[in-house]
């Protein structure tokens, strides 16, 4: 079975720039990071032991996927032609999926947030995702706070005032959920994210971590097993759009402040 209909059937889609989620005129990085977001819904890893085989199967297409759309001579035959060069060496070759994901995303550390942080806030790719984030969830404060980068709830004030700006501008529409949010859900959004912050400082603490990457690893481990996830997730999604650059290059990845 040929490259297309194994993602049509995985992903239910034989486009490969759909499999991706990416348009057709993306550059590499954006096909790389749209790679990466996809492949952590499936990357075994992450998967639950019922579905981990299925989960393999799809890792391995989605890397096939992208082995083809970054490569220059296979993506340019994929775009003239509508197919796959199914006997290129770049989908024959016996690869291990797992270890060239690994190699195309590098790991971060603390202090890899610290100086991303310094650089991304108030800075223009901020104020593009923090649009992004408010017509992607309808102006739903709650998941705008948790899809922004680098925010805690002391960056309200300031994620709110540009929303309205915008909105005043006529640049963004206008939604109930932004314009019309209850004090209630407000201050609960307030006193989870204020929850959180001291639970993990206490975490900390009492596990003496430093700010290295392995005591990073240390309080994600601390926590339960969800907590565990939505930040080992949160961190790949970071490594994916600011990783460290690798030999096809990439930019510098952050998580995100306050996901403990």
């Amino acid at each position: 079975m040929g490259l297309l209909e194994l993602c049509r059937g995985a992903f239910g889609a034989a486009d490969l720039y759909q499999v991706l989620g990416v348009r057709r005129e993306a550059s590499a990085d954006e096909i790389r990071r749209g790679y990466h977001k996809v492949s952590l819904r499936v990357h075994p890893d992450r998967a639950d032991p019922d579905s981990k085989e299925a989960a393999t199967r799809h890792f391995q297409i989605l890397g096939k996927v992208y082995a083809v759309l970054s490569d220059q001579e296979l993506r340019a035959l994929y775009d003239q032609q509508g197919i796959v060069d199914e006997e290129s060496t770049v989908l024959t070759q016996d690869r291990n999926w797992e270890e060239y994901w690994r190699l195309l995303f590098k790991k971060i550390t603390v202090k890899d947030i610290e100086d991303f942080e310094k650089k991304y806030k108030d800075s223009a790719e901020e104020l593009v995702d923090i649009k992004a984030a408010y017509e992607d969830f309808k102006g739903d404060m709650d998941k705008i706070m948790e899809s922004v980068l680098c925010v805690d709830y002391t960056d309200e004030p300031r994620i709110r005032e540009i929303i309205q700006h915008a909105i005043d501008s006529g640049e963004l529409p206008s939604y109930k959920a932004f314009t019309k949010e209850s004090k209630q859900k407000m201050n609960s959004r307030k006193r989870k994210a204020r929850q959180e912050a001291k639970e993990a400082e206490k975490s900390r603490e009492e596990l003496g971590l430093g700010e290295g990457e392995d005591d990073l690893k240390a309080l994600i481990q601390s926590k339960n097993e969800n907590r565990k996830k939505e930040m080992g997730d949160f961190l790949a999604q970071m490594e994916a759009k600011y990783g460290t650059k690798s030999k096809k290059g990439g930019k510098k990845t952050a998580a995100k402040k306050g996901m403990k």
